[in-house]
């Protein structure tokens, strides 16, 4: 006798694992053309300082060399990614072997969960500190341990108490998003120096072309003495290239074997491997970038000081800035055109953290700010 359908039905989302169903979602900047939809402006109007993008546009090279790369676009992208490292491997002293490239650093973050983490170890990550690292924590069933932040950065020495003996990943950002804070080198090798061998350190540097030429640091160096370490970068900020997705991870040969294992096939396109490799020669367009963030930084704390508002000194490319009913003071700006990024989802519900823009740019948010207060 045939039995109804719906007694043999099942609901997929019923039996997924707890652990995914608690992960609480990645929330990006509002774009452009959804606040335009939503509030009837023109985007043109639009000032968008939300997601630490870079204000200049991308590298004029890498724009250059991602056009070309387009005629071949029927083709499958390099999937070994052979000539955007062999650049890397020219300007950074490294081995191919050193190297694994991902869809944007967020990728590489993700692979190295997947690689090191699973059901029955742990991870952990600062308070305040990137959102996917609890993510990509939580997706593979690893447990996270949240540290509590010290002057809204990492505490080192109250991270290194907290590793448990299923600890199998800490995950460092330096600078840190969002609160633009910064670890000096020497407290960060003292820390690797101390983690158990076991323990995979990523060091997260996607904003260290931002930082001052006084703290800059090769960090690579480090490679050859510490095989737990792996170092996550990015060209999407300082490069100018978030909209292609391609950034890279440094580390042991044995690290990066693992790492590619897990690496999804063709994981970086064609334009955004070409775009990389050009944009890496561009110095010009480089120092550019960090000339007018730098300018920018000043301008935008010298703005809040001005309003009376407290912010975070950043070393990143964007400011944490103490508003006070940030909710309330957000949606008065999405409606006077201007986005910046709430933080309220990482334990800052007074703050928004606002990019740094072009001068124009910044004298827009600040002027919108002093009317929303």
């Amino acid at each position: 006798m045939n039995q109804p359908r719906e007694m043999f039905s099942i609901d997929p989302c019923e039996r997924v694992a707890p652990h995914v169903k608690a992960i609480a979602p990645y929330v990006p900047g509002k774009p452009i053309s959804e606040l335009a939809r939503e509030f009837g402006l023109e985007e043109s109007s639009i000032v968008k300082l939300a997601s630490n993008e870079n204000p200049l546009g991308p590298s004029p090279k890498g724009l250059a060399a991602a056009r070309d790369a387009l005629r071949d676009v029927a083709l499958y992208p390099d999937g070994a990614g052979f000539a955007l490292k062999a650049a890397l491997c020219r300007k950074l002293g490294v081995a191919q072997e050193n190297i694994v490239l991902g869809n944007g650093s967020n990728d590489v973050l993700d692979m190295a969960a997947r690689a090191f983490l699973g059901a029955g170890t742990s991870a952990v990550y600062a308070q305040h500190a990137f959102a996917v690292y609890p993510i990509a924590t939580q997706t593979v069933g690893a447990q996270g341990i949240e540290v509590p932040a010290k002057n809204y950065g990492h505490d080192l020495a109250a991270m290194r108490a907290a590793m448990r003996e299923d600890t199998r990943v800490v995950w460092i950002a330096n600078p840190n998003n969002p609160t633009g804070t910064f670890l000096p080198w020497s407290g960060i090798e003292a820390f690797l120096r101390e983690v158990p061998r076991h323990v995979l350190v990523v060091l997260d540097e996607a904003y260290g072309e931002y930082l001052p030429p006084t703290d800059r640091f090769d960090t690579v160096a480090w490679l050859a003495e510490y095989p737990g370490l792996l170092i996550s970068r990015t060209f999407s900020k300082a490069y100018g290239l978030a909209g292609l997705r391609v950034g890279y991870g440094l580390g042991h040969p044995g690290v990066i074997d693992l790492m590619n294992r897990v690496r999804q096939p063709f994981n970086v396109n064609a334009p955004a491997l070409a775009a990389a490799e050009a944009a890496l020669d561009d110095a010009a367009f480089l120092e550019q970038s960090y000339s007018v963030n730098h300018a920018g930084l000043k301008q935008l704390e010298a703005g809040l000081r001005a309003l009376g508002l407290e912010h975070v000194p950043s070393k990143g490319n964007f400011l944490l800035a103490k508003v006070g009913e940030a909710a309330r003071i957000n949606q008065a700006l999405l409606k006077s055109g201007v986005i910046v990024r709430p933080v309220g989802g990482y334990g800052l519900p007074e703050f928004l953290r606002v990019s740094v823009g072009l001068e124009a740019q910044n004298v827009r948010f600040l002027d919108a700010l002093k009317e929303c207060l």
